[in-house]
């Protein structure tokens, strides 16, 4: 008998859908835009908020998880939560944690492959890859400080070039992924041009977490579709 009802439960677990998961998560991204605003950082429940959003996701992607590619699709999602976290008290670890995350997301972007490539699609795939760390390198005035954003951009744009030949949907993770670059190289401004423009506080937040959502809503729609479990956003 206990065992029935324990079938019967994994059974209604099973079916319970888990958009509402994805929503959330969305949510708590586009609301942790009134800290980003005020500019109000270092408290803890704005840290916890700031983690909310790629943390969800990354939750949504374990849940819908039913494989390796999934699990390793969620560790990818769960570092940029790490990350999101970190950066408010360190930014050298919490950096760490983001390449950690983007070269998991380069083996597993190249490891579903796309079948066929076009001759513009292998372009552009090369050139963000040059191109990206070269705007970089050429941002900060102080030329000390050149080469860790440089470095990290190479990351960065590696993922998003692979993303972007991956299999998945090209305007939801491919066009995420080229969204997660900009973003960083906003960041990456306000050592330079715009040092004291209110366009990276502007920007950078919405390019970066809607960049995450739609490499995520591409990534788990495709993987939950192939094994028969595609739900209704």
């Amino acid at each position: 008998m206990e065992n029935q009802e324990n079938m019967v439960v994994e059974r209604r677990s099973a079916v319970i859908p888990q958009s509402w998961i994805f929503w959330a998560a969305i949510g708590a991204g586009i609301s942790y835009m009134i800290p980003v605003l005020l500019e109000v950082s270092g408290a803890l429940y704005v840290t916890v908020w700031k983690g909310l959003g790629v943390g969800l996701l990354a939750f949504w992607a374990a849940r819908n998880a039913s494989g390796r590619n999934g699990w390793l699709f969620a560790a990818v999602l769960a570092f940029g939560a790490l990350g999101d976290v970190v950066l408010e008290t360190d930014l050298v670890t919490g950096g760490i944690a983001f390449a950690i995350g983007h070269m998991l997301a380069i083996y597993f972007y190249l490891n579903n492959g796309r079948a066929s490539l076009s001759a513009s699609q292998k372009l552009l795939a090369v050139a963000v890859v040059l191109v990206a760390p070269l705007i970089a390198w050429a941002l900060p005035y102080d030329r000390s400080l050149v080469w860790q954003p440089t470095l990290y951009t190479l990351f960065v744009a590696a993922m998003a070039a692979a993303a972007w030949i991956s299999r998945f949907p090209r305007y939801r993770t491919g066009l995420g992924a080229m969204l997660f670059v900009v973003s960083d190289l906003f960041i990456f401004s306000r050592f330079g041009p715009l040092e004291v423009s209110f366009l990276p506080t502007l920007f950078v937040w919405p390019l970066y977490f809607g960049g995450q959502a739609l490499i995520a809503w591409g990534v788990v729609d495709t993987l939950t579709a192939e094994t028969g479990q595609r739900e209704n956003y």
